[in-house]
């Protein structure tokens, strides 16, 4: 049997093991702590739903990727400790979130920051292939490096955290990414970090199942923080692991996340709003606002997130085709950019009328 057909084996075998999880905590997670994973706050501007829904999907998501970590193990007798620490270390973050304990957001922030610094410093982790000159230079330098890594990270985890919203919109837009990811190394013979790749795709699609049209359960905090933390890992060591692709084409790939966050944050203080406490004004949710008046509330939900990632599909393959090409990459991530705030005043305006 070959290498391809045991890694095929292993795969079958997780996508089961991951299904029976999130199947289990969909049962047992409202007990925990006497419900205190239930969001029953349905007044919050983030809230769309009506009845309780408990948000355990960041259980699900470590325990599968846990057992992952072993059968990576098994498999290549290696064992990710990048991927390790930084999953257990966001999770946690998280959950403590998810748990209700409180804890302000700048606070949570500044916890995250100096985690993840420490996390990027001594493992390390590093951006190799830049496409900008001065950033080329200072990325040199260990310590400029580990805090413009931090910084991406940080855009990353922040904007999968603010578009988990509604039921599938950030699991699909990560499943995307991810498949594109594993269509790169796998071009380029990256059999084993597809194999990783492959595995989150499993995970994503294992809690699709129990929130997609219809959620049972929501990632919560600590899985989309998680998860983002995750994408942010792919997307570096596959710029590291093909230095012919233009890294301006993982800009392009990561600009929805990226730029909600960047767009947000100004807006807010233009609007004399705290940055880093939610709203109702971002873009998936002016887009819900106008979905809703067309098909009601009730569909609302979940075609939001399939109109939203339909768009981002749409927007993101062109770059496929530009993706060795660093002058093009940058031109078309730049009007991805302006496409972004061209769609979001529009919905704006017609939302306020």
């Amino acid at each position: 049997m070959g290498t391809e057909s045991i890694e095929a084996s292993f795969l079958s075998i997780f996508a089961l093991i991951s299904f029976f999880i999130f199947l289990i905590i969909s049962k047992l997670s409202h007990k925990i702590r006497d419900g205190a994973l239930l969001d029953e706050d349905f007044v919050k501007p983030q809230a769309f739903h009506n009845f309780p829904v408990t948000r355990s999907g960041g259980i699900g998501a470590i325990l599968s990727l846990s057992v992952f970590f072993g059968i990576y193990y098994l498999l290549y007798s290696k064992f990710l400790y990048d991927y390790f620490f930084i999953s257990i270390a966001m999770f946690l973050i998280g959950f403590v979130d998810d748990l209700k304990i409180s804890v302000r957001p700048s606070k949570r922030l500044l916890i995250m920051m100096i985690i993840l610094f420490t996390l990027i410093y001594f493992l390390p982790i590093k951006i190799f292939n830049i496409d900008i000159a001065f950033l080329s230079f200072i990325a040199k330098n260990h310590l400029f490096s580990s805090i413009f890594v931090l910084l991406c990270f940080l855009f990353i985890i922040n904007g999968a955290n603010l578009i988990d919203g509604f039921n599938g919109l950030l699991t699909i837009n990560l499943i995307v990414i991810n498949i594109i990811l594993s269509y790169i190394n796998i071009n380029a013979g990256n059999l084993e970090f597809s194999f990783l790749l492959i595995s989150q795709v499993i995970v994503l699609l294992a809690f699709l199942l129990f929130n997609f049209p219809n959620a049972k359960i929501f990632l919560g905090d600590s899985g989309a923080y998680l998860l983002g933390s995750l994408i942010s890992l792919n997307t570096i060591i596959t710029n590291n692991l093909n230095p012919s692709i233009s890294s301006f084409f993982f800009c392009t790939l990561l600009f929805y996340l990226f730029f909600e966050v960047f767009f947000s944050f100004f807006r807010k203080l233009l609007q004399s709003k705290s940055p880093i406490y939610p709203d109702d004004k971002h873009l998936h949710m002016l887009s819900y606002y106008k979905i809703t008046s067309m098909f009601g509330k009730e569909k609302a939900n979940y075609l939001n997130s399939i109109f939203i990632n339909v768009i981002y599909i749409f927007l993101v393959l062109p770059g496929l085709y530009l993706i060795n090409d660093p002058i093009l990459s940058r031109i078309w991530f730049f009007i991805l950019l302006l496409i972004y705030v061209i769609i979001y005043f529009r919905l704006y305006y017609l939302t306020k009328n």
